[in-house]
């Protein structure tokens, strides 16, 4: 007698997840978590106000444009912020999702792509730079294209790296560096080089001339956000991190410092975070190949890039 296979029944229909696979059914990778999301969309609403006060600073009707890049440079700022939090409240609450992280990746696409390379663009532009200013606008074009597209790259690379049906995902996730300059540290550069430049008390000549050395950073951080070298995620540092007396003090002295000179201090900062990468980066080479035979190796580095969310 041949027995017959038991029929299959909707739990048959549905894998059992792996130890790759975090997700039963697309449904369950695309829920919509309120908190984290709804950061994300702030991140979303400052880059998209951003792009427009960009455009009303370049072809609007008014006397001072520079209110307006002003307005920019804090909306950017402020979607980092968003940026930052976003993650930390999904990690927070065991709320990630695919969807999160998708969502994610097209609102840092706009407030840290489209918007600072339009800013620089839009800066450079203007009749003051007489006969150059044909070729330096060909140039702006080009120069903040490949500013965007690297920022694109970074974030699709992340995207494939981070994926759960990827092995290894338990590894990539647990370093505490990022892999090349995360994009809302790139953007944050640039936005707070064009505000110090704006409360410099500059001619609108002088400004437009002076903006023309945007293009090398730009290009230069575009570099660097699809390079190999590690920057601190920051990810470490939460509600149970502890700390003494006087480095706590010295924080706070700085925050007010900050506070004072606060059109000039995000640039200081992002200066600081980006040359501190690469010289730590430098100081790990050279310590590989001078370090004698006999020591132990260094620690490896991370392989992949972590989530791209501001510190």
């Amino acid at each position: 007698m041949r027995i017959l296979p038991n029929p299959p029944s909707e739990e048959d229909d549905v894998p059992a997840p792996s130890a790759s696979v975090k997700y039963r059914t697309p449904e369950e990778a695309a829920r919509i978590y309120f908190l984290p999301n709804l950061f994300t969309a702030g991140n979303l609403f400052f880059g998209f106000v951003a792009i427009i006060r960009c455009i009303q600073a370049r072809y609007g009707d008014i006397a001072d444009p520079n209110e307006f890049y002003t307005e920019a440079v804090w909306c950017i700022l402020f979607a980092a912020f968003c940026d930052a939090l976003d993650g930390r409240v999904a990690r927070l609450g065991g709320r990630e999702s695919l969807f999160g992280k998708e969502f994610d990746s097209i609102a840092d696409t706009v407030s840290f792509g489209v918007a600072p390379a339009l800013m620089v663009f839009f800066l450079i532009l203007g009749p003051s730079l007489g006969k150059y200013s044909e070729l330096f606008q060909q140039i702006g074009w080009l120069v903040g294209f490949v500013y965007l597209l690297c920022v694109a790259v970074r974030l699709a690379r992340f995207n494939v790296i981070t994926n759960p049906l990827v092995p290894g995902i338990s590894k990539n996730a647990s370093t505490k560096d990022f892999m090349g300059l995360p994009s809302p540290a790139a953007a944050g550069f640039v936005a707070s080089l064009v505000l110090a430049m704006l409360h410099m008390d500059f001619e609108k000549e002088t400004l437009q001339q002076f903006s023309i050395l945007l293009l090398p950073l730009l290009l230069l951080v575009a570099l660097l956000m699809v390079s190999n070298i590690p920057y601190p995620s920051f990810k470490h540092v939460d509600w149970q991190t502890q700390t003494k007396a006087r480095p706590f003090i010295l924080f706070i002295i700085a925050i007010v410092i900050a506070y004072r000179m606060r059109f000039f201090s995000p640039a200081i900062f992002f200066l600081c975070y980006i040359f501190y990468g690469l010289v730590r980066d430098w100081r790990r080479t050279w310590l590989r190949k001078h370090r004698p035979a006999s020591e132990p190796p260094l620690p490896p580095e991370p392989d992949d890039p972590t989530e791209d969310e501001a510190f």
